[in-house]
C-alpha cells in the first residue's frame, strides 16, 4: 500500500484550505485490536461497519506487538471514509518501578507496563536493529503461548478428554498473527460445544476440566464462560500456567525509542481506578505520576474509559489537559465482548461535551503528526521539547483538515 497522504498537497497549500470548522466535533475512537492479536471482531472489515453505523469517523488500529494489519486497515479506511490512526502496543517493563514492586498498568504485576506507539509511519517500518527486537518479542509471545497448551493439552489427556487443541488449529482457525491466551480460551471453548450435546454434560466436563471445581457462570454466555476458563487454566495459580520470561519484555526506555524510530508518538495508557475505586500505586498520585512521564519525554495518554468511573475520568483529564498532555480514548475491544464503538465510562455513561472535544482534538493531534511524518517534517513526538500551546492548537487545527479532507474526498 502505498502513503495515505501522496494526493495530499503540502503544507502551505494544506493550511490555505483551513474552514471555519472549529466547532465541529467527530466521533473517534483511538484504540482498537484487530483481529492480527486478539478482537472481539472476526473480521477487519467488521470493525469499520460497526463505525460507519455508529458514525464514528476516527479509528485507531492498536494491535499487540505487530503492525501486519496496517495494510487491511488503510485500504478499509479509504473505502468506508473513516480516517485511519496508525498505532501499535507493547508490554514493558519499568525496573525502577519492579524492584519496588510498584504496579504500574498491570494490576496484578509489578513493573509491567502496556506501553501505545500513535501515529506511525505508514507503511511502516523501523531500522534493523529494532526489526530483530520486535521480531524477538513475538517470537517469545509465541514460545509463551506454546508452553500453555502443551500444559493445557497434557491436562486434557488426564482427564480424558474427548478433543484436543494444538497452536497450528488454533492459528489456523482463530488468529490472523499472533495467537494469544483469549484465542487458547476461546478454541476450548468452541470445542466444548462441538463435542457435548447440552448443558449438562458440558457443566459435568467442565467439572472435571477444572479438577473438581464447578463453573460458576452461566455456560451460555460465551463471553463469561471464555473468561472463566482463561482464568482457571491460563493465569497464575492455573493449569496451564507458564510465568513469562522477563527477557521477553523491553525496557520502557527502549520501546520509547522504537515508537520514535518508527515515526510514531510515545503514549502511556492509563489504567485508572478499578470497579472497587481503586488505583495502582503508579498512577494514584497524579502529580508523580505527570512527573515521572515527563522524565520519560511523554506527552501523550490514554484512556479505555468504559472501565472507569466518570468522575474520575473528568478528574484525570482535567489534570492532565492542564499539564499540557494530549488525551486520547478508545475501547480496546480486546476481550469477546461487543461493546459500542463510541466510546463511554463505565456503566454505559455517556462522555459529556468536554470529553468528547478532547478526545476529538487527541485524534486531530495524531492525524496531524502522521500528515507531518509523511511529508518530511518532524511532527510530534518525545524527541521534541515540550510543546506550547499555542503549538498544540495547530496540531489540532491541521489535524482538522487533513481528517476532513480524508473523509469527505
Amino acid at each position: 500500500m502505498t502513503d495515505i497522504f501522496s494526493s495530499y498537497p503540502d503544507l502551505t497549500q494544506l493550511m490555505e484550505l483551513q474552514k471555519d470548522n472549529s466547532g465541529i466535533i467527530l466521533p473517534v475512537n483511538a484504540h482498537i485490536h484487530t483481529p492480527y492479536s486478539f478482537s472481539a471482531f472476526e473480521k477487519t472489515e467488521d470493525i469499520f461497519v460497526k463505525a460507519a453505523d455508529e458514525s464514528v469517523k476516527v479509528l485507531g488500529i492498536n494491535d499487540f506487538f505487530v503492525a501486519d494489519g496496517y495494510n487491511d486497515f488503510a485500504r478499509l479506511a479509504m473505502q468506508y471514509k473513516i480516517f485511519p490512526l496508525f498505532n501499535i502496543e507493547f508490554i514493558g517493563l519499568l525496573s525502577e518501578e519492579q524492584q519496588l514492586r510498584v504496579r504500574v498498568n498491570d494490576p496484578n504485576n509489578p513493573g509491567r507496563t502496556y506501553f501505545s506507539g500513535k501515529g506511525l509511519r505508514y507503511p511502516f517500518s523501523v531500522n534493523k536493529h529494532y526489526t530483530l527486537k520486535l521480531n524477538h518479542i513475538r517470537n517469545e509471545s509465541q514460545r509463551h503461548v506454546k508452553q500453555m497448551i502443551e500444559k493445557l493439552q497434557q491436562w486434557l489427556i488426564q482427564i480424558g478428554s474427548p478433543f484436543t487443541i494444538s497452536y497450528d488449529e488454533i492459528k489456523t482457525l482463530l488468529a490472523k498473527e499472533l495467537v494469544r491466551e483469549r484465542h487458547v480460551a476461546k478454541m476450548i471453548r468452541i470445542k466444548l460445544n462441538q463435542y457435548f450435546n447440552n448443558e449438562s454434560e458440558i457443566r459435568n466436563f467442565l467439572l472435571k476440566l477444572y479438577a473438581g471445581k464447578e463453573s460458576a457462570v452461566d455456560i451460555t454466555n460465551n463471553i463469561l464462560l471464555e473468561e472463566e476458563i482463561r482464568k482457571n487454566f491460563l493465569k497464575m495459580g492455573g493449569i496451564a500456567f507458564v510465568p513469562e520470561d522477563p527477557d521477553a519484555f523491553l525496557p520502557v526506555s527502549e520501546i520509547i525509542s522504537m515508537i520514535i524510530d518508527a515515526g510514531g508518538i510515545p503514549c502511556y495508557p492509563v489504567l485508572l481506578d478499578d470497579n472497587k475505586g481503586n488505583y495502582t500505586e503508579f498512577e494514584a498520585d497524579f502529580k508523580k505520576l505527570h512527573q515521572r512521564l515527563a522524565g520519560l519525554n511523554v506527552k501523550m495518554v490514554e484512556l479505555i474509559p468504559v472501565r472507569n468511573d466518570f468522575h474520575e475520568v473528568k478528574k484525570f483529564v482535567r489534570y492532565f489537559k492542564d499539564a499540557g498532555f494530549v488525551i486520547l480514548f478508545g475501547t480496546e475491544h480486546n476481550t469477546p465482548d461487543m461493546l459500542p464503538l463510541n466510546v463511554s465510562t463505565r456503566g454505559n455513561i455517556q462522555l459529556d461535551d468536554e470529553l468528547k472535544r478532547i478526545s476529538f482534538e487527541g485524534c486531530c493531534v495524531v492525524a496531524a503528526h502522521q500528515y507531518l511524518v509523511a511529508k518530511g517534517y518532524k511532527g510530534f513526538n518525545g524527541e521534541s521539547e515540550n510543546y506550547s500551546l499555542s503549538e498544540v492548537n495547530n496540531m489540532i487545527d491541521l489535524g482538522r483538515i487533513v481528517i476532513e479532507k480524508f473523509i469527505n474526498r
